[in-house]
């Protein structure tokens, strides 16, 4: 009966989810609003449900994947050159953002205590939220991108120290000095040791470990996933959150160059247990506590979406860039982070807060997460209009530079999929002939060989064909042996309208490529590099 009604309520979790964001998709709302939305409806509107142990734990491996992919997300490789800035800017912005909420807590009447979670809460923008916007704009890579990323990064460092103080309480809501700095020295011995484990990991044992299972997309899924989860103990075992297990292990990996493909992998999986978490939230909010305390929320939520901007605003113009990537990536953290609910759930569990708080918390982040994403989706139309007013002048930012633009996707281009002997050779010659390419393979190893642009991953993933720009390639040319990957690829060109050459390893595959709508096929009797080259140019493929 156990099992019956804990399938029912994750399935109903699960429909409710996903309803809503079918629902919701015309107005592009962030998936997050729309799952605490969807947990709403089924607890405090309707009642249909309540959050039960067995939901709990599967929110709790939501958690762990959540943090396992924000530390993915943060490669130092991708800000280095922009470290100054993420380091003034997010230890600044912290600093006053924490001073300002914890007063303005204060001033509407929240006790000390209460007003130190909100402070905190309002602190810390969404990494995985930024990051799947700016992404979905393809500015991720962009200057201000790359600034908000290093702000995160910064961010994301200072939630895991308050994380690990936290953790020092030991969840007993005690405030015995002697027994708290006890547990906290506790708590920063145990995460120096567990990042100490990690660093040095990362550093002498994962490389070597993931360059051999790299061949293997789903031994390297499995693999990440075992690190994750042997921090994630580990972290248990010297009496941390999972969080910080689970965080430090995505961290780990992130330098290494199989980090953009695991964040793939991890993406779905995580996805679904992010659904879990936040629907599971939604339930458990006390919506009477946070509808009686609307003001505040909405005053809070107003510190977010105004107060955050502005702070960053005036800390990049100080550092000497322009006026719209300042604007741009000051926009870009006008919201509260995911970390802040789970700061607020772990405060609960430790007694130092009651469900009044975390649905407030869960109020401002419904706000300020679906105002700041059509901020960030529209932020061209946006600087443009305030710029008009001359209100940013005021921060005194520089004129506008050549740094400041957004760099173009890349388009024309020749994607090469398979560094065997043959890729490497089409690579070559195509390169030779003043071609742009684009090579792609699920080994790194080949891929460090070239001096063309890369791109690792398995080209039937649909994150690399999107991170490819396949439908602006000029031609896709296909080295494999894999006939399920090349009846795929063929099926996609012929679905954008893009020619693709596709390596006919066998008579057995040329009637289905043909069937598909292959442009052109590579046979073996014939596979010569000219002849090749000789056939895409009579086709018009390529020019002579």
């Amino acid at each position: 009966m156990t099992d019956i009604f804990f399938l029912q309520s994750l399935g109903l979790m699960v429909v409710a989810a996903a309803s809503l964001l079918l629902l919701s998709r015309p107005a592009r709302v962030p998936s997050i609003v729309v799952f605490i939305v969807a947990g709403l409806l089924l607890g405090p509107a309707t009642g249909l449900l309540t959050v039960t142990e067995a939901i709990d734990t599967i929110s709790e491996v939501g958690i762990v994947l959540l943090l396992f992919l924000v530390g993915l997300e943060l490669s130092l490789d991708k800000i280095r050159d922009v470290g100054r800035v993420a380091v003034i800017a997010g230890l600044g912005q912290v600093a006053f953002t924490a001073l300002g909420g914890f007063g303005l807590s204060y001033l509407l009447g929240f006790p000390v205590i209460e007003s130190i979670f909100l402070a905190t809460a309002l602190t810390f923008s969404s990494t995985v939220v930024v990051v799947k916007l700016l992404t979905q704009k393809e500015e991720l890579d962009s200057l201000y991108g790359r600034i908000a990323v290093g702000i995160f990064l910064v961010q994301d460092l200072v939630v895991i120290v308050i994380l690990t103080f936290l953790a020092g309480l030991g969840g007993t809501g005690t405030v015995d000095i002697g027994s708290v700095g006890m547990g906290v020295l506790s708590a920063f011995g145990g995460m120096g040791l567990l990042l100490l484990i990690a660093l040095l990991a990362a550093r002498y044992v994962l490389p070597s470990i993931f360059a051999w299972i790299a061949a293997s997309l789903e031994g390297l899924f499995i693999w990440s996933l075992c690190w994750c989860f042997l921090l994630v103990v580990g972290a248990e075992m010297l009496h941390l959150s999972v969080e910080i297990g689970a965080f430090v292990a995505g961290v780990s990996l992130a330098q290494l160059p199989y980090s953009t493909e695991l964040r793939r992998r991890v993406n779905p999986l995580m996805n679904f247990f992010i659904a879990i978490f936040f629907t599971g939230l939604g339930i458990q909010m006390e919506l009477g506590a946070a509808l009686d305390a609307w003001m505040p929320a909405i005053v809070l939520s107003l510190f977010v979406l105004i107060g955050n901007p502005l702070i960053f605003m005036w800390i990049i113009a100080r550092l000497g860039y322009g006026e719209r990537t300042s604007f741009l990536a000051s926009v870009s953290v006008a919201q509260i982070s995911e970390f802040s609910f789970i700061f607020a759930a772990m405060g609960m569990s430790a007694g130092l807060i009651d469900e009044g708080i975390l649905s407030i918390i869960a109020l401002v982040g419904l706000v300020t997460i679906g105002v700041s994403a059509y901020m960030i989706l529209y932020n061209g139309p946006l600087y443009e209009i305030v710029a008009r007013t001359g209100l940013l002048k005021v921060f005194g930012a520089r004129p506008e530079g050549h740094d400041d633009q957004v760099a173009e996707p890349i388009s024309g281009h020749v994607i090469v999929v398979g560094m065997n002997s043959l890729g490497l050779r089409l690579v070559r010659e195509l390169a030779a002939r003043g071609e742009t390419v684009l090579a792609v393979d699920t080994d790194p190893s080949k891929l460090h060989r070239l001096d063309v642009p890369t791109l690792l991953g398995s080209i039937d993933n649909p994150g690399v064909l999107e991170e490819s720009n396949l439908d602006e390639a000029k031609l896709v040319i296909s080295a494999l042996q894999i006939e399920d990957v090349n009846n795929l690829l063929a099926y996609r060109c012929r679905e954008l309208g893009v020619p693709c050459s596709i390596h006919a390893f066998d008579r057995s595959v040329v009637r289905d490529l043909r069937q598909i709508g292959a442009t052109h096929l590579m046979i073996p009797n014939n596979i010569g590099i000219k002849r090749i080259m000789w056939e895409l140019r009579e086709r018009g493929v390529i020019e002579p």
